[in-house]
C-alpha cells in the first residue's frame, strides 16, 4: 500500500511538472540539440540541402579574422563590464540601505535604467555619442577637448557600447544587493560596533562574507549577459567601425540573417555556449568555498 502510495505522488509530481518540462524541451533543449548538429553540415546560399562536412565550420569560423576579432572584443566586454557593473550596483546598494529621507527616491533613480527597453535604451546613448550636438560632445568643448567621435573612432566604440551596457545593468544588481543586505542580521552589526569594529572591518568580515551568494549570482547573470549583447550593436554600431565593437552574438546574426550561412552561425553558437559555460563553471566552482550560505 505503502509503494502504490509512492508511485501516485511521484506520478502527480511528474504531471504538475509536464508542461515546464515540455517548454524546456521545445524552447531549450531542441534548439540546443539542432544547433550543435547543424554546426556539422554546411547550410547555405550555395547549397540545397545542407551537407555533413564535421567539423569544418570550426575550423574556417576560426580561420575567418571577423570571428577572432568579435571572440577577442566579447572577452574584452565581458571582463570591462561585468566586474564593474556588479561592484558599482553592490555599492548603490550599500548608498541606498539605509532608510534615510530620500532613499526611495534614489532607488528609484537608480533602478531606473533597468526598465528602458534595451533598444530603447541604446537610442538615448546614440543621441548621448552623436557628434557636434550629442551631450557628452558637449562635454568635451565645455572642458576645451573638443570635438570626439566615440562611436566611429576604433579605440573609443567598444568602450563607449561598454559604458552603456554598465548603466543598463549595474541597477540591476543593486535589487539583488539591497535584498541580501536586508537579511544581514542587524544583531551581528551592532555586536560588532560594540566591540570597535570600523565600518570598513564590518563590511569585510561580516557583510563581504554573507553576500557572497549574491555576488557570486550577480557575476555568472553578468557573464550571461555580456555574450549576449546584439540590440545595442544594431543600433549604434553595426559591429564597426572595422569590426572594432563587433561581438559574437552580432556577429552569429550577421551570418545568420545577412550572409544566410546557418552551418557558420551554429558552429559560432556552439562556441559560445562552450565558452559561457566554461567561465560559469570556473566562477560557480572557484567561489563555492568561499561562500557563506545561510
Amino acid at each position: 500500500m505503502g509503494k502504490s502510495k509512492q508511485i501516485k505522488e511521484n506520478a502527480s509530481a511528474w504531471l504538475f511538472l509536464l508542461p515546464s518540462l515540455i517548454f524546456l524541451i521545445l524552447f531549450t533543449l531542441y534548439p540546443i540539440i539542432k544547433t550543435l548538429l547543424m554546426s556539422f553540415f554546411q547550410s547555405d546560399l550555395s547549397t540545397e540541402e545542407p551537407i555533413y562536412i564535421g567539423s569544418e565550420n570550426f575550423k574556417m569560423m576560426w580561420e575567418d579574422e571577423v570571428f577572432r576579432k568579435a571572440f577577442i572584443n566579447n572577452l574584452l566586454f565581458a571582463a570591462g563590464t561585468v566586474p564593474t557593473s556588479v561592484l558599482i550596483g553592490m555599492g548603490l546598494a550599500m548608498l541606498v540601505n539605509r532608510t534615510v529621507l530620500g532613499s526611495g527616491l534614489a532607488r528609484t533613480f537608480f533602478f531606473y535604467p533597468v526598465v528602458i527597453p534595451m533598444v530603447t535604451a541604446a537610442f538615448i546613448w546614440l543621441f548621448f555619442y552623436t557628434p557636434e550636438y550629442g551631450m557628452i560632445n558637449n562635454l568635451f568643448k565645455f572642458f576645451g577637448a573638443g570635438e570626439m567621435n566615440l562611436l566611429g573612432n576604433s579605440s573609443t566604440a567598444l568602450i563607449a557600447i561598454m559604458v552603456m551596457v554598465i548603466w543598463k545593468e549595474a541597477g540591476f544588481f543593486m535589487i539583488f544587493y539591497l535584498a541580501a543586505l536586508q537579511n544581514i542580521p542587524k544583531e551581528l552589526l551592532e555586536a560588532s560596533y560594540m566591540d570597535g569594529a570600523s565600518k570598513w572591518v564590518q563590511f569585510r568580515k561580516i557583510i563581504f562574507p554573507l553576500i557572497m551568494p549574491t555576488t557570486l549570482f550577480s557575476f555568472v547573470i553578468a557573464t550571461t549577459n555580456a555574450f549576449k549583447t546584439v540590440d545595442q550593436l544594431v543600433v549604434m554600431t553595426q559591429g564597426g567601425p572595422n569590426n572594432a565593437s563587433n561581438l559574437l552574438l552580432y556577429y552569429i546574426y550577421e551570418s545568420t540573417f545577412r550572409f544566410l550561412d546557418y552551418g557558420k552561425a551554429s558552429s559560432a553558437t556552439v562556441v559560445v555556449l562552450v565558452l559561457m559555460l566554461v567561465i560559469a563553471s570556473i566562477q560557480f566552482f572557484g567561489a563555492d568555498r568561499k561562500i557563506h550560505y545561510s
